[in-house]
């Protein structure tokens, strides 16, 4: 692999859609692929990452957040060359909202996720 590549970070804590691992190289991706919020935030601290793709997990149990996204961008909030793109359900919408508005986001894609609507968020950074 070229050591020019970009980085693409692929946080899949509960899953229940494609593996876009294949697309990600294919648009010329370097991946790491991360399960846990911990690991993240460890794996944050040595790399900076020009893409991250995460999911959006509403955590009722939470006080003062609204899922362990927001721990993660406050991190990425200090490299503002990385983009994040969050993948969401319907139902947490407003939940959601509520992160954007603190961290903005460079998008949130709808489940179900179609490949082509992450190529067209992902086609332009790896550019």
């Amino acid at each position: 692999m070229p050591e020019c590549q970009k980085l693409l970070l692929s946080i899949v804590e509960l899953g229940g859609y494609p593996d876009f691992t294949a697309l990600y190289e294919r648009l010329g991706f370097r991946v790491e692929k991360q399960t846990s919020m911990r690991k993240v935030l460890q794996f944050l601290k040595k790399n900076t990452p020009a893409v991250i793709v995460a999911e959006f997990n509403f955590q009722s149990d939470f006080r003062d957040r609204t899922s362990s996204l927001e721990s993660m961008m406050a991190v990425v909030q200090r490299t503002p060359d990385t983009r994040v793109v969050v993948f969401y359900d319907r139902e947490y919408a407003h939940q959601l909202a509520r992160l954007t508005e603190r961290f903005p986001l460079l998008l949130t894609l709808r489940f179900p996720i179609a490949e082509s609507d992450v190529e067209g968020a992902l086609g332009k950074q790896s550019a």
